[in-house]
């Protein structure tokens, strides 16, 4: 049995039955760690033998319940942790070990979970990229400001991870990694011990390998409801391309089109849907309330560690730093109009499905790609969740060219990465949105 591959429900049964340790479950996934991470990079900081500690301490029977009980999470970290440092990706906090837990850390710790270390993230969830790499070709993005936990839930190194989101910090590297990424309702997730970075925008979320998981995870967490995933007629689906739907590659938008197909074909009833007009500034909007909102939660650092950001990061706050409390106010204003708008536009259909990035992963390390298909829906505060679409058989054609003509190079580089589509849902709707991708799941993932 390849432990890492279990999903996170299928662990919790054999620790719960007494056919598997927690331990032996850690154990696995530290060395999945130890043998990949030099590579992937997504981790900034491990301690196997507290891992296996804590693990030590469910398998005792010392630990009693919790729906997490003995399963692996990696923690962003920008989220902090009393017994790991918080370095929230920058040398002026490299030693800093914060006094307490970050509220959504303890109480996945109270539900049994196993903190496995910190995942790597951009500077203060902003930029530049970090080093960590996408597992699927190491040339290439995992995507950003959540880097670390896309890249070690989709290499095996932890069933579960939590990210937040400004903008596309969480859909965005779990289309590039091809995970289950799902950004909550706003403030659905406590955030208290979390470092800003705009704080009207910032959400944390969750990645995990499917919806079922990720499901356990937000019950956990939030303590919403558990999805029955019994639904008692498919959903109603709106394709809304965007206005911003030719910024996108013919790739990922063949991808969403033939998935509304067959999910129609399925059942699923699917309409073209069109935002109104007023809709269309949103994407400007919420780049001015993060750039303000982010100057502002990081005055101390730009007056007393300013040498120590990035130029990049300078560069990012010192827009922020232009923008007028006037301007702010004007697009906060334009935002909540439009938060109050959204349920009415959207009244004919259970959930959206859209693009979560304008194509796969891009080459290079330098940025985290684009969050032009993630912005609106953040700056709305409503559910989203993205589903990889399998690839394999696309894959095993690449293979089978390679062993055939292994000197000819062109074939590794269209080895296909990624690819996959964003559910969204009505604002506070977030069972029925997992209950929903879960259908969308089953229907499009492989036979076999």
């Amino acid at each position: 049995m390849d432990l890492i591959k279990l999903t996170a429900t299928q662990a919790i049964e054999k620790i719960g039955s007494g056919e598997l340790k927690s331990e032996t479950l850690i154990r696995a996934y530290l060395e999945r760690i130890q043998e990949r991470d030099k590579d992937i990079k997504a981790w900034v900081h491990i301690e196997p033998e507290l891992a296996i500690k804590q693990a030590k301490r469910i398998d005792s029977g010392a630990f009693k319940g919790g729906a997490l009980r003995g399963i692996p999470l990696g923690i962003k970290d920008v989220i902090d942790t009393f017994d790991m440092p918080s370095s929230y990706g920058s040398p002026i906090y490299s030693e800093y070990r914060p006094f307490s837990d970050a509220a959504c850390v303890s109480i996945a710790r109270n539900e049994g979970a196993i903190i496995m270390g910190k995942t790597a993230t951009a500077e203060f969830a902003n930029s530049p990229a970090p080093e960590t790499r996408n597992p699927h070709n190491l040339l290439h993005t995992p995507g950003g400001s959540s880097s670390g936990s896309a890249a070690a839930v989709a290499d095996f190194m932890t069933p579960l991870a939590l990210g937040t989101q400004t903008g596309g910090s969480i859909i965005r590297p779990a289309a590039f990694c091809g995970v289950v990424g799902y950004k909550p309702t706003f403030n659905r997730v406590n955030r208290a011990g979390l470092k800003f970075s705009a704080e009207s925008l910032d959400t944390i979320g969750f990645f995990a390998r499917n919806v079922k998981d990720i499901s356990l995870l937000a019950h956990a967490l939030i303590g919403q409801g558990s999805p029955q995933f019994r639904l008692n007629h498919p959903p109603r689906i709106g394709l809304y391309r965007t206005t911003h739907w030719d910024d996108a590659n013919e790739q990922v938008q063949q991808t969403l089109i033939e998935s509304a197909s067959k999910l129609k074909k399925a059942g699923a009833s699917v309409v073209e849907i069109a935002l109104s007009k007023q809709f269309d500034r949103l994407y400007e909007a919420q780049n001015t309330m993060m750039f303000y909102e982010a100057y502002k939660s990081m005055i101390f650092e730009m007056t007393n560690f300013k040498d120590q950001l990035s130029l990049a990061l300078r560069e990012r706050l010192e827009k922020g730093k232009n923008i007028t409390h006037q301007e702010y106010s004007k697009e906060l204003s334009y935002s909540k109009n439009c938060i109050n708008l959204f349920a009415n536009e959207i009244s004919s259909v259970d959930i959206l499905i859209t693009l979560s990035a304008p194509g796969e992963a891009p080459k290079g390390l330098h940025s985290t790609g684009n969050s032009l298909f993630n912005r609106i829906w953040t700056l709305l505060g409503v559910p989203c969740i993205h589903i990889p679409i399998d690839r394999s058989e696309e894959k095993k054609v690449v293979s089978i060219q390679k062993d055939i003509d292994p000197k000819n190079t062109s074939i590794t580089k269209a080895s296909p990465l990624p690819v996959g589509f964003q559910i969204i849902g009505h604002l506070n709707e977030d069972v029925k949105t997992l209950e929903y991708a879960n259908w969308i799941e089953s229907v499009l993932k492989p036979s076999s």
